[in-house]
Formats: C-alpha cells, structure tokens, sequence
C-alpha cells in the first residue's frame, strides 16, 4: 500500500529512501529556523517507521550511505538557494533605498 511520511530527521528519511522510498518534495520552514522537511512517498512506510524507531531496522549500509548522501546534498541546496533568494530580495530593498536616499540630489 503507497503511503506518504514527512519528517525533518535526516536519518530517517535516509532510511525510507534506502529501503525503497521514494522523496516526493522538499519544504523549508518560512520562520527563522529554517527546517527542512523531507516528503517521501512510498509502500509500507509505516512499517518501516515502527522498525526504526523500534531499533529492529536493518539495513544496507552501503545504501543507507548514499540515500544520506543524497538528502544532505537536497538539504544545503535547498538552504544555499533560500539565502540566495533573500540576499537579492535584500540587495533589491536596499538599492531602492539607496535611490530614495539620493532623490535630494536631484532636486
């Protein structure tokens, strides 16, 4: 049965990926902690999440590696793209100051 599981852990996101989930999106929080949440779609995740959390998980390790590789590289793009995102919307606030500040040099 396909089923959907959100979570912030980034082992355990690792894990459903390692097992067969697949992520269907990512989210960063608007506040100013800036969390990251991983959205992964898959069968039996619920199964899976009581195995983890139960300590009974097993796992490739080689798998579980590159699932964690995988998501830490979505996590720092996603967060590199959100300060981009904010330095030019503050770069554009400030120029428009800055023009507004010099608007009696002209007159």
């Amino acid at each position: 049965m396909q089923s959907t599981f959100e979570t912030t852990d980034i082992f355990r996101g690792a894990f459903f990926l390692s097992k067969g989930g697949k992520l269907s999106n990512v989210h960063l929080s608007e506040d100013s902690r800036r969390i990251v949440s991983f959205q992964i779609t898959g069968d039996n995740l619920s199964g899976l999440d009581e195995a983890y959390r139960t300590g009974k998980a097993t796992v490739d390790p080689l798998q579980l590696r590159e699932s964690l590789n995988h998501l830490r590289d979505i996590l720092f793009r996603t967060l590199r793209n959100n300060d981009n995102e904010r330095n030019k919307e503050r770069n554009n606030n400030n120029g428009d100051k800055q023009r507004a500040d010099r608007y009696h040099q002209t007159v």
